[in-house]
């Protein structure tokens, strides 16, 4: 790694954090992954993965865009379906939240700000 700089790849160096490649759960100091304000995740999913619990008190904003795949987002009011690459869902603070990935799938999540306390759960 040169000063500032990093280069790697997502499947990677996701794999020893739960697919979390940038937050503020990384080596603090020159690496630039480090970050209080951004947390990005390279999601790979197998077919019947799902989110164990229910993420209630969110206090983040999250993106989640399809790469792969299919993934379903719930919502207490909705199911939102991500069906062809591109597709995403955004919500904000209080919105409760799990998943289902019902065929293999990759997600790409951008969760703000990187809130500590949280713990990320290698897979």
């Amino acid at each position: 790694m040169d000063e500032g700089v990093y280069v790697g790849n997502a499947g990677v160096d996701g794999a020893d954090n739960g697919g979390w490649l940038l937050g503020h759960f990384m080596p603090p100091g020159l690496d630039p992954r480090h970050s209080a304000d951004v947390e990005v995740k390279w999601g790979v999913h197998p077919p019947g993965d799902t989110r164990a619990e229910w993420v209630t008190g969110e206090r983040r904003t999250a993106l989640l865009v399809l790469v792969s795949g299919r993934f379903h987002v719930e919502l207490r009011d909705r199911t939102v379906v991500l069906a062809k690459p591109g597709d995403y869902v955004v919500w904000g603070p209080g919105v409760d939240h799990s998943w289902l990935a019902p065929e293999e799938a990759v997600v790409l999540t951008v969760r703000w700000p990187s809130v500590a306390g949280y713990k990320v759960v290698p897979r």
